[in-house]
């Protein structure tokens, strides 16, 4: 076993600690883009197309964690989404493929919750500053206070001058969404359950989408309802009026505390499989975990990592766009497709069973669904990148 696997995938915790790990791997930042996610798909589709992700998400996962109990029973436990490829892929696939969105999505998470980070330690300084703007408050209690309030008329019409810019907006808000409940470590979460493991994901995945149906449903519909087509890629952003905060100081203080606790937690879950990575290549299995030999690369390479993502937060401001690019080209393949493939590949349902039918509808619409995202999404990104500049003030 090497050292990632040794030092950072330990099997001690119970399905809580499981339910713990997905909600916070999960419930994060990109569900405050949900609101502009509506804003190009408007209400039917929004809705829709939350609870579709939902269903399908839930079911995925749940196929992912009995591919990885079935090999744990045969004594070929696999700790890693690379490990799983490699076992029913081959080699290539886990190293070329697998491997590198996994670390993609995950390292993107750390550098969305970076952003946020900031936006948050930036919103607490404001508040004791007069000449300052405010950015962040808690986004569906904070939504439906200025929705109740405030006057101005608000316009739920799809944004775009063509059906080209619409359809293209669209597949970009299913990419966000596919964002917001992507997970892309779900191998490496029930390594950390200690054996025997049957039952215990299915266990934290109830937890987990219990607070999902709570959270992400309110703050996309009251973000929605709250702002209308004027929803920006980071619900936050919309708490400022002309520079004033809409919200009172008290509650933007308190709910950014809480911003930054959660996104700390986030962080870190998102950080494990880099940790790993950064444990495999640096770190001695032979040694003591907490020797020096481990201890002072694991500190610099740790670090190193951390002020890499947050150079590039500072560097990208455009937070919904990054979902979406995330989402297009990592998430829908790791949560939507792969575990679909992965079971039928490992069990080898009868191809005139229900299961094997409804894995490879799953397998070719999100695959289709993938391609036309991501295409939209580079789309949006670069047009967006007309009016914005390196390491903005937001």
């Amino acid at each position: 076993m090497d050292a990632g696997a040794l030092f950072v995938l330990k099997s001690k915790g119970s399905w809580v600690h499981c339910g713990y790990h997905l909600t916070t791997s999960i419930v994060g930042p990109p569900l405050l883009s949900l609101p502009f996610a509506f804003t190009l798909l408007g209400w039917a589709g929004g809705v829709v197309s939350l609870a579709a992700a939902a269903l399908v998400t839930f079911y995925s996962y749940n196929l992912l964690s009995l591919v990885l109990e079935h090999y744990d029973q045969m004594g070929r436990r696999q700790l890693r989404f690379r490990d799983m490829a490699n076992q029913i892929l081959g080699p290539r696939w886990a190293r070329y493929y697998v491997g590198p969105i996994q670390f993609m999505v995950c390292y993107g998470a750390v550098v969305a919750g970076t952003l946020i980070g900031g936006q948050c330690m930036k919103a607490i300084y404001v508040l004791s500053n007069p000449q300052g703007t405010l950015k962040l408050a808690c986004a569906a209690a904070a939504a439906v206070h200025i929705g109740i309030s405030s006057s101005k008329p608000k316009e739920y019409s799809l944004p775009g001058d063509s059906t080209e810019g619409r359809l293209f907006g669209m597949f970009n808000a299913i990419a966000i969404i596919a964002t917001a409940y992507g997970n892309g470590m779900i191998p490496e979460i029930q390594a950390t359950v200690a054996a025997p493991v049957k039952g215990k994901m299915l266990k934290g995945l109830c937890v987990c989408y219990a607070v999902i149906l709570a959270t992400f449903f309110s703050v996309g519909i009251s973000g929605y309802w709250a702002f209308g087509d004027l929803a920006q890629g980071l619900v936050l952003s919309n708490f400022v009026d002309n520079g004033r905060p809409i919200v009172p100081r008290w509650f933007v203080l308190m709910t950014n505390g809480f911003t930054m606790l959660q996104i700390s937690a986030v962080a870190v879950v998102y950080l494990q499989p880099t940790n790993e990575v950064l444990e495999g290549t640096f770190g001695d299995p032979k040694s003591k975990q907490f020797s020096a030999r481990n201890v002072v690369p694991r500190v610099l390479s740790r670090s190193l990592s951390v002020v890499v993502a947050t150079v590039i937060a500072a560097m990208l401001p455009f937070f919904g766009d990054i979902n979406a690019i995330i989402g297009a080209f990592g998430f829908i393949p790791l949560d939507f497709i792969l575990p679909v493939v992965f079971y039928n590949m490992t069990f080898k349902p009868s191809k005139r069973s229900l299961v094997f039918w409804l894995n490879s509808s799953i397998a070719v619409v999100f695959s289709a669904i993938g391609a036309v995202a991501a295409v939209a999404a580079v789309r949006q990104m670069s047009l967006d990148a007309k009016t914005y500049r390196l390491f903005a003030n937001v």
